[in-house]
């Protein structure tokens, strides 16, 4: 037994050698394995640094690496090792041999450069990332004008509803029978036109989208051929009221006519901008969504107001108590219409200058609450502004030889360009991405098309006129129906039913025209901002050196030319 119990021993001591030398071996497998995991994050985090530096200057990733994220993606430091660990003196291992630090990827620029790399991040725009989230309301006291106008809009036609419903269960004889005429023979028509011109208002727009270079040559000898057959329809009635109609749209069949022959080389370089302009609202599936909302309201308050203006009928003073109700109309529809292109405009402007997908119900939030009070005086002052404009350029176009005609024409052609560029229509861009007040918003855009050499370009656009002859098609179309029914069955009011036939179908279209105007307006106003980005092509640059080449007529009066 003496024997055996040292052999017992020198086996146990050599199991607990073993065992600690396992214990060490894995000891040591740890601490390469953590190293090599280290190194290989220190490799990612090289690669991740250099894509950085390939991203597009106005990705919003690298926007906010520039606005004061940037220190989060320092570079390490190469030479990082971790603490040797503590390992039992059992036995001696063999000196390792150091590790060496992690070498970065071929693609990434060396440390040095790191200040140069965060220079290259330098958004080009003017504007920083916080400035699209501004919280400030614009153009506040148009925004509480617009809000009393429609608090005594609504009281004002409720109270006219009520009196014409008094006036229908009145004791009179004669303003009962009145009432019940204009309910029976006017009521049935107007609302008829009211559907009617929401069907063409969905139709028009979504013809747009599928058909938009065929939809131009379309809308334009469509609006003639409308307008010419309504007035002549008008006219076969034979009263002098209808007549009266009648001339007017035959009239303007006449300059429409013009027009569309006047514009024809305008007409495939427009189609280009309208189709290039439309292919972002593929990838946004609710962008039609603040259109359908607006004509819902629209509807709803044509649908009142017309029972308002049959009250009116029963009021003091009916012509003047009309046109004001007319007039608040228009304000109101117009305003609708500008809430669409402002939601529209920021999707599509942010989606141009930043390349993020921006959410619709937001942009709608925005535009009927911060940016409200600019849509408000847009709508207010720019179709008078446009409208004064033309009748300049017709004057700078007919002022002939006569010196004091030159004169009138260049002062009025002078005084309606410096408006339009404190006042137009391409603000909304800038008000929608910035939250711009609507004259510095005017301003600043018209300045970058001024900078970026586009001012011929986008004064010979046909994008709004294109809307706006839409409306009148629309319009017309409703005159049509209308005037045709009334004067079947009652013909006093057909003069006045068509009026209004024309007046409803005009303004519902005018709110679904509003996204394919936006896209066009942020197409121009983001290529002036920011002409390298990837979602533009050469179809402007192109433009612009026909243009100086002479190979492009832009008749367009202008102020510059007209002095010279």
């Amino acid at each position: 037994m003496g024997a055996t119990e040292p052999a017992v021993e020198e086996r146990e001591n050599r199991g607990e050698r073993d065992e600690e030398e396992e214990e060490t071996e894995k000891k040591q497998r740890g601490v390469k394995a953590v190293e090599e995991e280290e190194g290989e994050d220190s490799k990612e985090h090289h690669r991740f640094l250099a894509s950085l530096n390939r991203l597009n200057p106005t990705n919003p990733l690298r926007i906010i690496v520039n606005n004061g994220g940037g220190s989060r993606f320092t570079t390490p430091p190469s030479s990082r090792v971790p603490p040797p660990m503590q390992t039992p003196p059992t036995r001696a291992q063999p000196p390792q041999e150091p590790q060496p630090p992690p070498s970065p990827s071929p693609s990434t620029p060396p440390p040095p450069l790191q200040h140069q790399s965060r220079s290259l991040f330098t958004p080009t725009p003017q504007q920083t990332l916080a400035s699209l989230n501004s919280t400030k309301y614009t153009n506040k006291f148009f925004l509480l004008l617009f809000m009393l106008h429609e608090v005594v809009a609504i009281g004002f036609v409720c109270f006219l509803v009520f009196r014409g419903v008094q006036g229908l269960i009145g004791s009179n004889g004669n303003v009962k029978r009145k009432e019940q005429r204009i309910l029976k023979f006017l009521l049935p028509q107007v609302e008829a036109a009211s559907l009617l011109s929401i069907i063409l208002a969905f139709s028009w727009q979504m013809a747009f989208r599928l058909w938009p270079d065929f939809m131009i040559h379309f809308i334009l000898w469509s609006t003639f051929l409308m307008s010419l057959s309504s007035g002549i329809l008008l006219l076969c009635f034979q009263m002098p009221a209808t007549d009266a109609v009648g001339v007017c749209l035959i009239a303007f069949s006449i300059g429409n006519g013009l027009y569309a022959c006047w514009v024809t080389r305008r007409i495939k370089f427009c189609s280009k901008i309208l189709v290039k302009s439309l292919e972002p609202v593929s990838k946004f599936s609710d962008l039609n969504l603040p259109t359908y909302y607006m004509l819902a309201a629209g509807f709803l308050w044509m649908s009142l107001w017309i029972f308002g203006v049959i009250g009116a009928l029963n009021f003091y003073f009916p012509p003047l108590v009309i046109i004001a109700l007319v007039l608040s109309l228009a304000w109101t529809t117009e305003v609708m219409r500008n809430v669409v292109n402002l939601t529209v405009s920021r999707v599509i402007s942010l989606f141009y200058l930043r390349g993020m997908q921006s959410s619709t119900r937001f942009s709608f939030q925005r535009a009927l609450s911060r940016n409200l009070g600019s849509a408000c005086l847009g709508s207010l002052f720019v179709p008078t502004i446009e409208a004064l404009r033309i009748v300049a350029r017709g004057l700078n176009l007919l002022k002939g030889e006569d010196e004091f005609m030159f004169c009138c024409a260049n002062c009025c052609l002078k005084l309606m360009t410096f408006i339009f560029e404190h006042g137009n229509s391409w603000a909304f861009v800038q008000i929608a991405a910035y939250g711009k007040g609507f004259v510095r918003a005017s301003q600043d855009t018209w300045k970058l098309f001024e900078d970026a050499d586009m001012v011929e370009i986008v004064d010979a656009d046909i994008t709004s006129s294109i809307c706006f002859l839409t409306g009148i098609c629309s319009g017309c179309v409703c005159v049509i129906v209308a005037a045709a029914w009334t004067h079947t069955v009652y013909k006093p009011f057909t003069a006045t039913i068509s009026l209004l036939a024309f007046f409803i179908g005009y303004l519902m279209t005018r709110i679904s025209m509003a996204l394919p105007h936006a896209c066009v307006s942020c197409y121009y106003a983001c290529y002036a901002e920011n002409s390298e980005s990837r979602f533009f092509d050469k179809t402007i640059r192109d433009r612009q050196a026909l243009i100086k080449n002479g190979r492009v007529v832009v008749p367009t009066p202008r102020v510059r030319r007209a002095v010279a």
